[in-house]
């Protein structure tokens, strides 16, 4: 077990050193970010300045251990355009993120896994056939139109709730099912695969031999044994939410990280969306670290074989 997690606790670290070095290197392959800062009527001596001033006059090994250094100490560096430290643009704006995560994350759980239960459990049923028709249209909608088309039925037409910004449990509403929406389709299909497979195997044919009733049968055994494939899929999915939230967050006016984001790059302010992508990349490992662990929570044999 110690092994297990110390194995996949290295691994984590190594990814975090590739993906802070990646993103060194590439913001230098891309052109010299000072550029990007700058206004265009900026001149060679404004240029310099700003140069000298992020340390981007020195060598490039050494410019290389400070940002190290700087990641070590969880220091971002500070926004020139918003003239206000980095840390401080993200933790405003983290909160709300974290709250359109969770809602198009229990979304996607709380109605995909219980359609693909049903999906396995009427296999080959017009009821089946149905479920899966629209989880494949849920998953063929782009979000920014499902978004649109959203706020225009029920925010404008029914004027049920509303169409953009924040305060209220009501406007977490639809942009939780707008970002949801997509991962709901995928947990449908993972958990309708996952149980199928189950279902063939000789243990559940020996319980309804035994005379084991369907939902004890799903209650004691398919829904433990399933799971694995459903952690596997999270994983992944947090770092799609992430992903999905730069437009709906855009669409809905919802203040998180993805309309920092988007903002952040048409004020052309070069630190924050550096600390937005490296964040985003520590949540996907520190994601998939978590599922590793789960692993062993749910499947004792990942402990004997450390094997996920």
């Amino acid at each position: 077990m110690q092994r297990f997690l110390l194995r996949r606790g290295g691994q984590a670290l190594v990814a975090v050193f590739g993906v802070v070095t990646l993103v060194f290197f590439i913001q230098r392959l891309t052109g010299d970010p000072v550029l990007l800062l700058v206004p265009e009527t900026a001149t060679e001596q404004d240029i310099e300045a700003m140069r000298v001033t992020l340390g981007l006059d020195r060598a490039l090994g050494v410019q290389y251990l400070d940002f190290l250094y700087d990641m070590l100490c969880l220091d971002l560096g500070r926004s020139f355009v918003q003239n206000a430290p980095v840390w401080d643009i993200l933790l405003s704006r983290i909160p709300h993120t974290l709250q359109l995560a969770a809602g198009a994350l229990a979304v996607a759980l709380l109605i995909g896994l219980p359609l693909g239960l049903v999906m396995a459990l009427t296999q080959g049923k017009a009821v089946s056939r149905l479920i899966m028709g629209v989880v494949l249209a849920f998953q063929s909608l782009p979000t920014f139109w499902s978004g649109i088309m959203m706020i225009l039925v029920f925010g404008v037409w029914l004027k049920w709730l509303p169409p953009s910004g924040t305060g209220t449990p009501a406007h977490l509403v639809m942009p939780s099912i707008a970002l949801g929406l997509l991962s709901l389709a995928t947990y449908a299909r993972i958990a309708r695969a996952s149980v199928i497979d189950e279902l063939g195997k000789d243990y559940v044919r020996s319980a309804r031999a035994r005379g084991v009733g369907t939902g004890r049968l799903v209650r004691r055994h398919l829904l433990r044994n399933s799971a694995i494939p459903v952690i596997s899929i999270t994983a992944l999915e947090l770092s799609q939410l992430l992903a999905g939230a730069v437009i709906v967050e855009t669409v809905f006016a919802w203040p998180g990280l993805g309309l920092l984001t988007v903002q952040s790059i048409a004020a052309r302010d070069f630190m924050v969306v550096q600390a937005v992508v490296l964040l985003g990349a520590f949540v996907t490992i520190a994601a998939n670290l978590a599922a590793d662990i789960l692993y062993t929570v749910v499947d004792p044999r990942v402990r004997l074989t450390g094997k996920a």
